[in-house]
């Protein structure tokens, strides 16, 4: 009989657990080559380079020349995070840096 009161609850946290996914991407032409873990297809001018693996799955025969339509999504392997530099934006700091110019100028000026 309590349970009911709980459900609307579960409910709402199986959705908010919901993970976000990669944009999902296609390309389509034919296949130029294929190994065990590329296919390498031709779309306009351009040659492109898929990974794959042996859990990609595969409907029908892969074969160079075949037109196929290829579903991936973009993942990084590493991130590599570089310093920015650290610019002041309080208005404090700005205004305590011009002050302090003002001084040493001042006191340059005065000798």
């Amino acid at each position: 009989m309590k349970l009911h009161r709980f459900l609307p609850l579960l409910a709402l946290l199986a959705l908010g657990a919901r993970a976000e996914s990669a944009k999902s991407y296609q390309v389509t032409g034919p296949i130029l080559a294929l190994t065990d873990s590329v296919i390498t297809v031709q779309k306009g001018d351009e040659k492109w380079e898929i990974a794959r693996s042996a859990a990609t799955k595969t409907t029908g025969k892969l074969a160079v020349g075949n037109k196929v339509t290829i579903y991936y999504k973009m993942s990084a392997d590493s991130v590599e995070v570089k310093d920015a530099p650290v610019k002041s934006t309080d208005k404090a700091d700005q205004a305590a840096q011009k002050a302090a110019d003002r001084a040493a100028a001042k006191k340059g000026g005065s000798k």
